[in-house]
């Protein structure tokens, strides 16, 4: 069997954009994976053009030699648009070889040390702004069973914070934990935000609240102000979105720079290389939960990874979103008791609909981090739950 073609497709996703990576056979079996990468979309295209010479008429079930020798070959390594294109390609392949074997990817990976994973929801506050809005959506989220929310409470804030500015953000921690009460975790988004001093006295005015975790509390460039910040922090330091394959990993757990560990299996090198982070990850006795803020491909990749990694804590996963995921897919996520059940089909058991990508062209989207726009409301007809148990 032999790749005859590689093909990245983009679509507008609402708040961002998803790049679904087909890679094509001479024996007819094709695979997803995805390689969304916001605000880089036409870069990525074009780096998964790039790569299509050195994938085209090789083997896809030699996923690791392959990626190997295509890494060992590329002069200009790392970083995240070569990376995700090379994670996409990546994660397709283990959708062929699946497929071949009639097997779930999983198996292939060692097999499942479990069938379900717990979840924590983000895109739950769609519309909130102020602490009472927070802490109403928490509570309709929480009665649904849901035991984890994830938000970003900081506003426009870069850097440094004002005191109103921390009053606001803790005001509105505090009326989330409030409304949920105890046994619900609070998973507090910083987007890499701030400067150490800031994050520090940040944590040191959020633990009262037992935070699950700060994820990427400074900004990612710098692993020393990281290793910093989770010396001092009075609440454990999540991150690893925006580190870019074992190496870097590598250079973070030196540090001593991570409670938890989040590599983003679509921006890191792909589903093998992302095991083999968390096996590190694992040699240091450190969780990891994998980055899932996007598109179903990723969402049916991670499941069958976390399926593998005994290390794994919890899944993230897009509470809501628009309606058109589900014209996007088959995706069947299946959400029972606070938990996503690890789906059973062959590869990541996942098939996106082409037509309904391409009918949905790319729009720019910028970042809103900074903006103050990230619980950007959707119309209310457009905003659903997208799986099994809590579909409305």
């Amino acid at each position: 069997m032999k790749i005859t073609d590689v093909k990245a497709l983009t679509m507008d996703a609402f708040r961002t954009n998803w790049t679904f990576i087909k890679v094509e056979t001479d024996e007819g079996l094709h695979g997803w994976g995805e390689a969304s990468l916001g605000t880089r979309e036409k870069a990525l295209e074009g780096c998964v053009e790039d790569l299509r010479r050195h994938v085209v008429g090789r083997n896809p079930i030699d996923i690791e030699k392959m990626l190997f020798e295509v890494y060992r070959d590329s002069y200009w390594k790392g970083g995240p648009v070569f990376l995700s294109a090379l994670s996409g390609i990546e994660i397709a392949l283990w959708d062929i070889a699946g497929k071949f074997f009639n097997t779930p990817v999983c198996n292939l990976l060692g097999g499942r040390v479990r069938d379900r994973v717990t979840m924590y929801a983000n895109a739950w506050f769609t519309g909130a702004r102020t602490p009472e809005d927070f802490a109403r959506k928490a509570k309709e989220t929480a009665a649904l069973g849901i035991r984890a929310l994830k938000w970003d409470p900081f506003g426009k804030a870069h850097m440094t914070l004002s005191l109103a500015e921390m009053e606001q953000a803790v005001a509105c921690v505090g009326a989330v934990r409030d409304a949920v009460g105890p046994r619900v975790e609070l998973l507090i988004e910083c987007h890499g935000r701030f400067n150490p001093y800031t994050a520090i006295e940040a944590s040191r005015q959020l633990a009262p609240f037992h935070p699950m975790f700060m994820e990427e509390p400074v900004p990612p460039d710098n692993l020393d102000s990281l290793a910093r910040v989770r010396e001092r922090a009075q609440v454990p330091v999540a991150a690893g979105e925006r580190l870019y394959g074992k190496y870097m990993f590598r250079d973070a757990l030196h540090r001593g720079a991570l409670d938890i560990g989040q590599p983003d299996i679509f921006h890191t090198g792909g589903i093998l290389e992302s095991k083999k982070i968390a096996a590190m990850c694992e040699a240091d006795h450190i969780p990891v939960s994998f980055h899932n803020p996007s598109g179903p491909v990723s969402n049916a990749a991670i499941l069958q990874l976390a399926a593998c990694v005994p290390n794994f804590l919890i899944h993230e996963i897009m509470l809501t979103d628009g309606s058109f995921r589900f014209d996007v897919s088959d995706e069947n996520v299946v959400y029972e008791n606070g938990d996503i059940l690890i789906p059973e089909k062959p590869g990541l058991g996942i098939e996106v609909n082409e037509e309904a990508v391409t009918a949905r062209p790319y729009v720019p989207r910028n970042l809103r981090h900074y903006t103050g726009t990230l619980t950007d409301i959707r119309p209310a007809d457009d905003t659903v739950f997208y799986f099994q148990g809590l579909r409305k």
